[in-house]
């Protein structure tokens, strides 16, 4: 994970608003990285957090049906 736009106060970090974050993952595949990278985003809360739901989207296969 890397960040910007964060602060530490107090031994917490907290936002400064925008882009703050960038959640990174590998693995064997791109659809194995892109699940990694979003069990990354699930341990991440914040108020007004919002994130990509297109990580990846373009080296994984459209799901069918």
């Amino acid at each position: 994970m890397f960040h910007a736009g964060t602060t530490l106060e107090s031994e917490r970090m907290v936002t400064s608003g925008g882009r703050v974050l960038c959640v990174t993952a590998l693995g064997d595949s791109v659809k194995m990285a892109q699940r990694r990278a979003y069990q990354g985003i699930e341990s991440i809360r914040f108020e007004g957090m919002q994130f990509r739901r297109d990580i990846g989207h373009r080296g994984v296969p459209a799901r069918k049906g």
